[in-house]
């Protein structure tokens, strides 16, 4: 008998015109917009930091993790099989493998070791590149990194736990701080009745004795919102007899015995999904106070604070990688005999997302350097500015991941790719530590009662005056709006014209000509329509798009 005649590959079977997958690169040496700002900003020793932590997080290696983290959730397990409470959760290695990365590289402690000028823009950048390959583990992080100032008011706490964070290393499994190669600490303030309005909690300590730690309290009560709840610690918020209070709850007892904790179920949320978030409820859990009785909210604010540059942060990892993938796509796709980046309707898509982009990385960073300052004129200005970027860049997020999304067409929208767990992730950082509404609010208050911080902010825009005509007078409308009576209906457009108005400075001041001219024209001028790529005057896009 003769063999069949092989048959001939059919052209349809054949992959082509598909881009490689974009691997292997270092994130922080091919963002010159971030590297630039990162080192200005920060001082030249950063660089060193973040380019390992680039190298490590464009890795194949590690955005694989990335990916398994989130395919793969965590699970409670409330008992073990003799049916004795667990309150454990269970997390994929990857997970594991990331926290790992992230506390080798000292992500979470870098602001907080020997001083020196730039330390949380170090911590910032490397946040930020560890949120380009995944989201979720960054949370832990991050609270662990603004848990420290609060701790610090109480000496006692601070030589046991600080040196835990300061010179810890990645150690997972649950037992007493004294016995932890590192630690991590998490947050519970949120209620279900209350919600942003922490002063409604109905969580109370009793106290019960005191000790060389301070006051021990047993507290009841149950919290809405519990990220991270495989921490070591968690700083909490509950009613005492003078008010609301801080505390410092402990997973594990110095007898080696579980608080009184209990895991009630984890968050099924939009994204976000390699974090555990959760409900607990505290059953008599017992607990250190921190800071002056019924004075919780003005203790934990610095932890707060601190969270919101972490928003920041997170939220140029997003953007950056999902620009980074889509001007990716558009290098390699073909449509209509043509490139699709050599097509000028895509071309002013992705410089207008450029231009909005380092918008946030040299806002971000600046506000960063001010987090260095112990007081004075620059902590004024972190004050009010940390604020104003939180509400105006993180609400962006969501609409930039779309169009970045977008032009992948049908292949962004596969789950097989990372753009669909950056879109789900965007919308986050605009949320967690305060929602717009809360944010703008606060805005106003900090204008009306801390006339010193809008000096400042209205200093460093001041610097950048006389350069530019569209920012000159945006920013002269702001002035004379703000100085007259100022209402609650007002809260959000005061909040995005004051980021506005800074972004477009500090561009002006530090960024290539053709950015803070395409960003000012369009942002401040009204050359832009409303959606993305409808910029209605001419910038210089070949310029722009060297940027990317």
């Amino acid at each position: 008998m003769h063999s069949a005649a092989p048959r001939r590959q059919l052209a349809t079977h054949e992959v082509t015109n598909q881009p490689p997958e974009m691997a292997g690169e270092n994130l922080y040496l091919s963002d010159s917009a971030f590297r630039e700002a990162a080192e200005r900003e920060g001082g030249t020793w950063v660089n060193t930091p973040l380019e390992a932590a680039g190298e490590l997080y464009g890795s194949s290696t590690v955005l694989a993790l990335g990916d398994a983290a989130n395919r793969y959730p965590p699970t409670l397990r409330s008992f073990n099989r003799f049916g004795e409470r667990l309150d454990e959760v269970e997390f994929h290695p990857a997970w594991h493998a990331l926290m790992e990365h992230a506390m080798r590289l000292k992500i979470h402690a870098i602001a907080w070791q020997a001083p020196r000028a730039g330390q949380h823009v170090a911590h910032a950048a490397l946040l930020a590149l560890a949120g380009e390959a995944e989201q979720g583990h960054t949370c832990p992080i991050s609270m662990t990194y603004a848990s420290v100032p609060v701790l610090r008011q109480h000496p006692e706490i601070a030589a046991l736990w600080l040196p835990k964070i300061t010179d810890g290393v990645y150690d997972a499994p649950l037992r007493h701080v004294s016995q932890k190669a590192g630690v991590t600490i998490g947050m519970a303030m949120t209620e279900k009745q209350g919600g942003s309005d922490v002063r409604a909690n109905t969580t109370h300590a009793e106290p019960i004795t005191q000790h060389a730690m301070g006051q021990t309290h047993s507290l009841t009560g149950h919290k809405w919102f519990c990220s991270a709840p495989m921490s070591d610690a968690f700083l909490t918020l509950a009613q005492t007899a003078q008010g609301l209070s801080c505390f410092l709850v402990p997973r594990i007892l110095e007898n080696g015995e579980r608080n009184k904790i209990q895991i009630m179920r984890l968050k099924d949320k939009l994204g976000n999904r390699s974090n555990a978030s959760s409900e607990i409820e505290y059953h008599g859990a017992l607990a250190t106070l921190i800071g002056e009785p019924g004075r919780g909210v003005s203790t934990i604010l610095d932890m707060v604070h601190h969270t919101r540059l972490d928003t920041l942060a997170g939220t140029l990892g997003i953007m950056r990688m999902a620009l980074a993938q889509a001007h990716h796509h558009i290098k390699h796709r073909r449509a209509f005999q043509r490139r699709l980046i050599d097509q000028p309707v895509m071309r002013a898509v992705i410089a207008d997302l450029q231009l909005e982009y380092e918008a946030a990385v040299a806002v971000t960073f600046r506000i960063a350097r001010a987090f260095d300052a112990p007081d004075g004129d620059e902590k004024a200005f972190a004050r009010l500015a940390v604020a104003c970027a939180k509400f105006w860049i993180n609400r962006r997020a969501p609409h930039f991941v779309f169009e970045c999304l977008e032009c992948l067409g049908g292949a962004g929208y596969v789950e097989e790719g990372p753009m669909p767990r950056l879109y789900r992730e965007a919308p986050l950082n605009s949320i967690w530590e305060g929602s717009g509404n809360v944010i703008a609010l606060d805005i106003l208050r900090t204008l009306q009662k801390e006339p010193r911080a809008l000096i400042a902010l209205r200093a460093e825009v001041e610097a950048a005056m006389g350069r530019d005509d569209d920012l000159d007078a945006a920013a002269s409308a702001l002035w004379r709006d703000i100085a007259g009576p100022l209402r609650e209906a007002q809260a959000r457009a005061i909040a995005e014209r004051l980021c506005l108005v800074l972004q477009a400075a500090l561009l002006v001041r530090h960024a290539p000509a053709a950015i803070a001219k395409g960003f000012c024209a369009s942002r401040l001028g009204g050359h832009h329509g409303i959606g993305t790529g409808t910029l209605d005057t001419s910038p210089d896009v070949d310029a722009i798009l060297l940027r990317t």
